[in-house]
């Protein structure tokens, strides 16, 4: 049977009616800008005006596919994520929620864990060995995890196995199947700009350090996670739609994600929001398009959040930045 998108009921915007003053999901965990202008607040990119959180549940939950962007090290985008999840919830959807963080490895590990504890996530990440994957901590992330499991929400493994992206990362498409590559759709040939546009992504995301030769296989490295999460959204989104946990690189509709979920479920409305940091004496939204390239934004809302801390992120990589030059 098809879903029909019906108009949310009046049972989410009373559960967002009591939102704390710091957020929906609660006082700001991190450290600085709360004071910011644009801290707290939602840039609806089409209507070109701020929206209140009320409003946006509101639309998402019309949406079968949702992507909600990060910087993975921020409490506070994760508490958001839980808080979106659990108005999807009341307002009597039944997403399944993906995280790019989890490997289609990691799935049986998931799903063993669950059968033994279906409710408490406290323990979801060691039993996949969070801690060796380099993601942020698991507690960080825990909370929208338990959001799902309250809700009686399944929970997704959605990425590409570490294994394929490390091949791809360093043989281009001679580290994949090519049975793979036709099925992701990743031997569609992608334009000239698109790629100076991802090389110059990678290299900044990478603070200018990688090796030019390495930026092609990087790239398809890039487009095959995207592929691959977009496939595993499709099918779990059969019966009610998903939502994907991923950054904001992953939720960008021009070429990330969504761009592939197009191959696998179109037609299917498709939201994608990011979440952003604000940035001191930055006020107006239109200044942060650069986070992206070009413009306009390539999601649909931006949340703009407190800053975690001001830190270089570049100084905690130079040292293996410098091996990888050493390389060339």
């Amino acid at each position: 049977m098809t879903r029909r998108w019906l108009p949310v009921p009046l049972v989410v915007l009373a559960a967002c009616a009591a939102l704390d003053p710091g957020g929906p999901a609660g006082p700001w965990q991190s450290g600085l800008r709360w004071e910011h202008s644009l801290t707290g607040r939602i840039w609806d990119v089409e209507g070109g005006g701020f929206i209140e959180a009320p409003a946006l549940a509101e639309r998402l939950a019309r949406a079968r596919f949702i992507l909600l962007g990060e910087k993975h090290d921020n409490p506070d985008h994760h508490l958001l994520q839980a808080w979106v999840v659990r108005s999807l919830v009341a307002a009597g959807r039944r997403p399944a929620v993906g995280f790019e963080m989890f490997t289609l490895d990691d799935a049986p590990a998931i799903g063993r864990y669950l059968a033994g504890l279906p409710a408490d996530a406290a323990g979801l990440g060691e039993a996949v060995g969070w801690g060796r994957t380099g993601w942020p901590p698991w507690p960080l992330y825990q909370p929208i995890a338990d959001a799902a499991l309250a809700g009686g929400l399944p929970l997704v493994a959605t990425n590409l196995p570490r294994a394929l992206v490390q091949a791809a990362a360093r043989r281009g498409m001679a580290g994949l199947d090519p049975a793979l590559v036709a099925r992701l759709g990743l031997d569609r040939p992608l334009p000239p700009e698109t790629r100076a546009e991802m090389a110059a992504e990678i290299q900044e995301s990478h603070c200018n350090g990688l090796p030019e030769a390495m930026l092609d296989s990087m790239i398809l490295a890039q487009r095959a996670r995207d592929a691959q999460m977009a496939e595993r959204l499709a099918a779990a989104g059969a019966r009610d739609g998903a939502v994907l946990i991923t950054g904001n690189g992953h939720a960008r509709k021009d070429r990330g994600v969504p761009a592939f979920l197009a191959l696998h479920a179109p037609g299917a409305p498709v939201i994608s929001v990011a979440l952003l940091e604000v940035l001191r004496d930055k006020a107006d939204p239109a200044a942060y398009v650069p986070y992206f390239g070009r413009p306009p934004f390539p999601v649909d809302y931006v949340w703009f959040t407190p800053r975690l801390d001001d830190t270089d992120p570049c100084e905690k990589y130079r040292a293996p930045l410098d091996r990888l030059r050493r390389r060339e």
